[in-house]
């Protein structure tokens, strides 16, 4: 909930001033000791506050979930599991619970899909699934038309050419790939849209858990590729609506 609709029910005389002034009071931020949820963070960003689920409690978690909830927000939540699934469901009948990649989604508006394009992800093999479907998961949250290409690698690079079309229909495309990393570039060089490059953690010993692709895609000779961290489909998913919408 922003001011504007705070202002709008006191207006219509949905909301009394007392009750305004409380709502107002957990503006532009709600101090939980434990947490500070910024409620203000979609006026700011576009996006309301993501919950990172991985190092907290699912106490605090649905304390955290609750508050925002509270104000009628769309909640994500990455990092996350089963369990903390199962122990803040109630708080919501429209939550969802994606297992691939561990991603709770609770909605508390509908939301609208951008309709000036749409955002592909592609894996170089299966074992990039979790990382990319949060990639998917992400972005489609946040409102945007997203397709799947997997396993498609440059082991295979065949299999590749025959989604170029899709490749090419596409304004934001995430590039996720563990081994050398190499789809990225691949990727880079057929297209004339902004490409994001995933590393990921998929690889033997001399991966060295995702710095080799990592590296790989920081110095792919094919141009406009942008990198976000290991294993961080999140942020790729999350850049890649930032960029759909403009």
């Amino acid at each position: 909930m922003d001011i504007k609709e705070i202002l709008n029910q006191v207006k219509n005389d949905e909301k009394s001033v007392e009750e305004a002034l409380k709502d107002l009071s957990n503006l532009p931020f709600e101090d939980l000791d434990f947490a500070k949820v910024d409620h203000h963070r979609a006026l700011r960003n576009g996006y309301p506050e993501v919950i990172y689920g991985e190092g907290k409690t699912k106490e605090h978690i649905k304390k955290i979930a609750n508050s925002m909830n509270e104000k009628k927000s769309n909640i994500l939540i990455t990092r996350t599991n089963k369990d903390v699934y199962e122990y803040i469901k109630d708080i919501n009948e429209n939550i969802e619970y994606e297992e691939s990649c561990n991603i709770i989604k609770i909605y508390n508006k509908k939301v609208d899909i951008n309709q000036k394009g749409s955002v592909v992800v592609v894996t170089g093999g299966t074992s990039d699934i979790n990382v990319a479907d949060e990639a998917y998961h992400t972005a489609k949250f946040f409102g945007n038309d997203v397709k799947r290409v997997y396993d498609v690698g440059v082991a295979g690079i065949h299999r590749l050419f025959n989604h170029i079309d899709i490749l090419r229909d596409a304004r934001v495309i995430i590039a996720v790939a563990g081994m050398e990393g190499a789809l990225a570039s691949v990727v880079g060089g057929l297209v004339d849209v902004p490409v994001i490059g995933v590393p990921t953690s998929v690889g033997y010993g001399a991966n060295f858990n995702g710095v080799s692709a990592l590296l790989c895609m920081i110095n792919s000779c094919a141009s406009g590729i942008s990198v976000v961290n290991i294993d961080n489909g999140f942020g790729a998913g999350y850049l890649a609506s930032m960029m759909n919408k403009l």
